[in-house]
């Protein structure tokens, strides 16, 4: 299993960029999928998710500002951070997730993470 992040990079305050996260060697439409970042000095911290009925939720900070999609042709996940400000910047992961029938637990496996940058 394999995810890979990626379209990280430095963006002027109010820009925007869409991260991806294309998934390999898993039955990607049955997963949860998640964002995280991680500031430098901070908790890693839950930003956005999806389910696998495409159900999204984000953390308060984000919302109105990020969207969160996925194409399950595709097997990615994309985040679109518009406006964004320097508070963003940090190291996003994304993570898929399968609870697993019959009480198994839950497996997760999880992308390297793509540096965000917001600076003028």
């Amino acid at each position: 299993v394999q995810l890979q992040a990626s379209g990280g990079g430095l963006v002027q305050p109010g820009g925007s960029l869409r991260l991806s996260c294309a998934a390999s060697g898993l039955d990607f439409s049955r997963y949860d999928l998640f964002w995280y970042r991680q500031a430098p000095g901070k908790q890693r911290e839950l930003v956005a998710s999806i389910t696998s009925g495409s159900s999204t939720t984000y953390t308060d900070s984000v919302k109105g500002r990020f969207t969160l999609s996925r194409d399950n042709d595709q097997n990615t996940v994309y985040l679109q951070m518009n406006s964004l400000n320097p508070e963003d910047t940090a190291v996003y992961y994304c993570k898929a997730e399968r609870t697993l029938p019959y009480n198994k637990g839950v497996i997760d496996y999880w992308g390297q993470g793509t540096q965000v940058t917001v600076s003028s």
